[in-house]
């Protein structure tokens, strides 16, 4: 089982707070955590073009 101290959990909670759309990937070794990445995405809404809109 991971030791997880109160830091790295601020951390991990944090980061998923300030997440929208992406991943957290948390690294263990040994039972460690030794790494956290985040990847965030940006999104963009898509107007797309169909019959309906062509009128």
């Amino acid at each position: 089982m991971a030791v997880v101290d109160q830091a790295k959990a601020n951390i991990i909670l944090s980061t998923l707070k300030n997440i929208e759309y992406g991943s957290v990937i948390i690294t263990v070794h040994d039972g460690h955590i030794t790494q956290i990445d985040k990847t965030e995405k940006t999104r963009f809404e898509s107007k797309r073009v169909t019959a309906k809109n062509q009128k």
